[in-house]
């Protein structure tokens, strides 16, 4: 009976264990089923998102586009003509002259422009940018006698900004502007005494006794130092005649006038360097009699903003390191 009963025990006891074990092998069954429908979810989903992004992009670009020719189709009848300059005046960046020159020269030539506002916001750059945007609004303001040319100084108009405000009819600013700054510098960075500390030996091969100008990783050549004195001299003479020219007897020299210092805006009213505080709506209002104001400003494209951001303009950044690193700039 013992024996019989074990027997009959075993059946049953493996029996018992069978649903166990299908249980466990169904469960985990069950989580990789769920696993792998919310993964298909998860990716259809995204792709949907990346879908309706891409439309929304090309959307965008679409209405930009269409935005522009609109405007440049439509008559805005009598308007006060707006073109704004933030940031560093360089090629291919906010104060570039082939975008400033292009907005100014649309604007001189709309029949319903009845001035212009130049609003400034810059800290300087480039003489060679500065002073072909000062030479072009010379040359506007001689072809267009009836419309006057404006600046209005939000933040700060300093150096290359000023030098290009320096053509305007008249400047206007908040008393707590900063503007002037009207000098030129060169920098770069000296590593002998790094080189000499960590071993390593310059070996630089030219041809021409001057074609390693100011290499940061020689010795400075007293020759080349006092050549760069004189061409810095020769471009700060520059710019202070173009103020001179361009603000007449309401300029009120002093000996640091054309130091590099720079003043607020209510003592650049004193000493002639600005004319009055203004905003562009106060200019528009007061100046132009006409409220309604017009953005001509260049602004980037989509496509080109989008091949900045991602990356098209490392290589370009890089070249430009090299190349202007001894250039001069008014900042």
């Amino acid at each position: 009976m013992s024996n019989d009963n074990e027997q009959g025990n075993q059946p049953s006891s493996w029996q018992a264990s069978t649903p166990r074990k299908d249980g466990w092998e169904r469960e985990v069954l069950e989580k990789l089923a769920f696993a792998t429908l919310k993964e298909q979810r998860a990716r259809r989903r995204w792709g949907i998102f990346f879908k309706l992004a891409t439309l929304a992009l090309i959307g965008f670009g679409i209405w930009l586009g269409l935005g522009s020719s609109v405007s440049e189709m439509e008559s805005v009848g009598p308007h006060t003509a707006l073109i704004k300059i933030e940031g560093t005046i360089e090629a291919k960046g906010a104060g570039d002259a082939d975008a400033v020159i292009a907005a100014l020269t649309k604007a001189y030539e709309d029949p319903g422009s009845v001035g212009i506002i130049l609003e400034i916001n810059s800290p300087g750059g480039s003489p060679v940018q500065a002073g072909i945007i000062n030479d072009e609004i010379t040359r506007l303001r001689t072809a267009y006698p009836k419309k006057p040319l404006n600046v209005v100084v939000t933040e700060i108009c300093a150096s290359g900004g000023y030098y290009i405000a320096a053509a305007a009819d008249r400047i206007y600013v908040n008393k707590a502007s900063i503007v002037g700054s009207i000098g030129v510098l060169m920098d770069g960075f000296g590593f002998t005494g790094t080189m000499e500390k960590l071993g390593v030996e310059r070996r630089l091969l030219t041809a021409g006794a001057n074609k390693g100008f100011l290499d940061p990783f020689s010795p400075q050549n007293e020759t080349q130092k006092n050549y760069a004195l004189s061409m810095l001299d020769e471009i700060h003479q520059q710019f202070i005649d173009v103020v001179r020219k361009g603000r007449g007897k309401r300029l009120k020299e002093t000996p640091e006038m054309f130091s590099g210092l720079f003043w607020s805006g209510a003592k650049s009213i004193e000493l002639g360097l600005a004319d009055g505080f203004g905003t562009v709506e106060s200019v528009a209002r007061d100046q132009f009699k006409s409220t309604n104001i017009v953005d001509y400003t260049q602004r980037e494209g989509l496509s080109d903003r989008v091949l900045r951001k991602f990356g098209a303009a490392a290589g370009a950044s890089a070249v430009k390191a090299i190349s202007e690193q001894w250039m001069p700039n008014l900042k």
